[in-house]
């Protein structure tokens, strides 16, 4: 494999190169570590004296790396006319950090012999330029790397934004990787360069810049072949019974006996964690039943959606395996919102954790992430913009617990933040779906209205666009109307106001929320939620910040003193057995009029403005009755504007066009809330 003609400008050598596209990635160092540890152009090798031991070893490592998976071609540098030395040193510290980036070769451009002298030739001159940039680039100053670096000119701009990317002062770091993410006409090796030199805090940053080109990451690499005995359903049990199994949350038990029972093909993991989980409660039996696998997959997602809220758990998910297992499963399901949406959801999750940053980035979640952030569906990039957040350090100091969910910005900006603004929507809502604009009632297409002015959440289309400056944060927590239709029987005492108020507000906290000026502003029972965490903080001595940058309060809708959802039995099938939040809406609820009586003293003593909106039209409630949900007097809180609207209760948060009045005085509202208490920030 190795020969010496006599001379040093005759020598040829081979080196190891990583094919793209077949999930490889190797270090241009690492190449030469391998391949040129024994190399010099010095005389030694002039005389023919290899060391032929070394160079066995050479070959081993090579056939190992095969085996190990990756795909790699062999070819020789034919009289580099010049001497080569290869600073070993800096190889070994792992310094240089420049990649050769060959594109998979069809087989017309293979011959008998192998690959042809054309392609022979571009790869010479990719190691030479690789190996130059890596030395002159990561060693040098900035003056010495311009006057004498051999890159072409159009490279220099490459490999300068590269140094800088990784460069100690941040400023220098985030602008050069604003400047890596504003490039859109290099040529398509330039971006595979990139993505295999840039280090994980850089992928991050151009995962959360607007209008990425996708070329800038690495596609994930090849997942592990799963075993012919095992099913996406086997794997998902195994990992769940690989968790903790005790000191648990009720919830985290029923939905986890619940994924293990509903399985066709449960006994297996009954022996291996139901009856640990609770499952007692759950005859095996019943779990006999064939049930779809996209609904096995749900309830198991569910259940490891609770797990990975538990930090510990967290870490057992990455560490059996769970990562990957995960992305299996949403690449196989990608004609499932829901299932991808639950995917993320948990990455999310695992992402409030830097010590699994790493692990979660090498399993390739960033590509991913990067594509959902492009989805024309705001759920799905909402979702993907709190993972990405929570993974960025460099520029993000907040946490995103789940429903949390920052609507504007998604992407890194320079545009300062000026002020918070929080939607927290109400019973039965959700933090997208109670935001979006009201349906149309006209067909499609006989509207003078344009498609392109609808909006399927108007507080990230419009509001965003018209304040540029604020942070937007939409909340979500489950409701329900009966006890029948709960998802967790075991956590009734988790919905009630008290409760979710305080939790709320200490994930409100980790997001930064009381850091700046904030405006709340809520539908139906949101605006109670938004009341009690309001008189909590001012119990809290950690909590003053939200209360001292309390701006002002919007209530849609809100049952200041109940509502008559609570007073009928409308529906025998909803409310046979109502809801916690249900019965907390009544109008002879005591601790209803305790909180109206606490707020309406707590908002004449402190400096903050409301507003109000009340419905004047019922709401159809089951498919026999209309009801009007919250009437104005329960609407009216007693201080603040009142702004009755033609609207019924599901559409009070629901303008209908930007110049709808219920859209154009909320914005109202913000303006002249905020200025004179953002001018200073």
């Amino acid at each position: 494999m190795w020969r010496n003609t006599g001379s040093a400008s005759t020598t040829t050598f081979p080196v190891v190169v990583p094919v793209f596209g077949v999930g490889c990635k190797m270090s241009l160092a690492a190449c030469c570590m391998i391949c040129c540890r024994t190399i010099s152009t010095s005389s030694s090798a002039s005389r023919g004296e290899w060391n032929w031991k070394d160079i066995r070893k050479i070959a081993k490592i090579t056939g190992s790396l095969v085996l190990g998976g990756c795909m790699f071609i062999t070819y020789e540098i034919l009289s580099l006319r010049r001497s080569v030395t290869l600073d070993t040193q800096a190889v070994k510290q792992e310094k240089l950090k420049s990649y050769i980036y060959v594109p998979a070769i069809s087989a017309e451009q293979n011959d008998l012999q192998g690959i042809t002298s054309k392609v022979r030739k571009e790869l010479h001159k990719t190691v030479r330029q690789a190996l130059e940039a890596s030395a002159k680039f990561f060693n040098a100053s900035n003056g010495e790397q311009s006057r004498n670096s051999n890159v072409e000119d159009h490279e220099l701009q490459m490999w300068l934004l590269l140094k800088n990317t990784q460069s100690s002062d941040r400023m220098i770091r985030l602008k050069a990787v604003q400047n890596l993410a504003g490039i859109c006409h290099w040529h398509d090796y330039q971006y595979r360069t990139v993505a295999q030199a840039c280090d994980r805090r850089t992928t991050i940053g151009l995962a959360r810049s607007k209008d990425i080109d996708l070329r800038f990451f690495l596609p994930p690499p090849s997942l592990p072949k799963l075993n012919d005995n095992y099913s996406i359903e086997d794997e998902l049990h195994r990992l769940l019974s690989t968790l903790p199994q005790t000191e648990l949350d009720e919830c985290v038990k029923y939905f986890t006996s619940l994924a293990l029972r509903e399985s066709s093909q449960s006994l297996a993991a009954q022996r291996r964690g139901l009856w640990c989980f609770g499952g007692n409660g759950l005859p095996y039996a019943e779990s006999l039943s064939s049930v779809p696998s996209e609904k096995l997959e749900i309830y198991s997602l569910q259940a490891l959606l609770k797990h990975s809220k538990i930090p510990s758990h967290s870490e057992k998910i990455m560490l059996n395996g769970g990562l990957q297992l995960l992305q299996r499963i949403y690449l196989l399901r990608k004609d499932s919102q829901k299932i991808q949406r639950s995917i993320i959801r948990i990455i999310g999750n695992m992402a409030l954790h830097e010590h699994l940053h790493a692990d979660i980035a090498d399993s390739g979640w960033i590509s991913i992430l990067a594509e959902v952030m492009k989805s024309p569906y705001v759920i799905q990039s909402s979702h993907a913009a709190r993972a990405l957040s929570n993974l960025d350090r460099d520029t993000v100091c907040e946490k995103y617990h789940d429903g949390i969910y920052v609507l504007h910005p998604h992407y890194r900006t320079s545009q300062p933040i000026k002020a918070d603004v929080l939607f927290v929507h109400g019973l039965l809502g959700a933090a997208f779906k109670t935001w979006r604009q009201q349906d149309r009632d006209e067909p499609l297409g006989t509207s003078d209205v344009q498609e392109d002015d609808y909006t399927d959440c108007w507080p990230k289309a419009w509001l965003a666009a018209e304040c540029p400056g604020l942070r937007i944060i939409s909340v979500e927590y489950d409701t329900q109307l009966s006890e029948w239709k709960s998802k967790c029987p075991a956590d009734s005492h988790r919905k009630s106001m008290t409760y979710r108020s305080s939790e709320l507000l200490n994930k409100l906290k980790a997001a930064g929320v009381g850091e700046r000026p904030i405006i709340w502003i809520s539908h139906s029972m949101g605006g109670l939620l938004v009341k009690k965490m309001l008189l909590n903080a001012s119990r809290d001595q950690d909590m003053q910040d939200v209360l001292r940058n309390t701006r002002g309060v919007a209530f849609y809708s809100v049952p200041h003193i109940g509502s008559r959802l609570a007073e009928y039995s409308v529906n025998a099938r909803l409310l046979l057995f109502p809801s916690v939040e249900v019965k907390e809406l009544s109008k002879d609820s005591p601790a209803l009029k305790e909180l109206n009586e606490e707020f309406l003293q707590f908002a004449k003593n402190n400096d903050f403005k409301i507003i109000s909106f009340a419905e004047t039209l019922p709401t159809r409630v089951g498919s026999m009755m209309k009801l009007h949900v919250v009437p104005v007097e329960s609407a009216d809180l007693g201080i603040g504007e009142l702004i009755p609207v033609e609207v019924n209760h599901l559409d009070i948060c629901k303008p209908k066009s930007k110049d709808s009045v219920i859209y154009q005085r909320t914005l109202q509202f913000i303006l002249d809330t905020l200025p004179s208490n953002t001018e200073s920030q």
